[in-house]
């Protein structure tokens, strides 16, 4: 079984979204930029995105893809599920 490790929202402003989460729901910051946050819950890990900068998306950790590698050291690919859904599917590298 697949491990779900996050989701991923549009927002209109990172900053602002972040504040309200953080805030109003017992969150906390992995990370934050310009175009995206990276928020943890107890349960999971929620994205938020700037249109056109990332696609919303349900992400699934897995033990190995084949994609990029990104500046926190996972490695990650798109996919769409059959009705164009976007699926991120995510490894953390040991």
């Amino acid at each position: 079984m697949k491990k779900i490790d996050h989701v991923a929202i549009v927002v209109n402003d990172i900053e602002e979204s972040i504040t309200y989460y953080t805030n109003n729901y017992d969150c906390k910051i992995i990370h934050a930029d310009k175009t995206w946050g990276f928020l943890q819950f107890a349960n999971i890990k929620l994205a938020l995105v700037l249109e056109g900068k990332h696609p919303p998306h349900l992400a699934f950790e897995v033990d190995s893809v084949d994609g990029v590698r990104h500046r926190d050291g996972s490695i990650s690919k798109y996919i769409h599920d059959p009705s164009d859904n976007a699926i991120e599917l995510i490894e953390y590298p040991k």
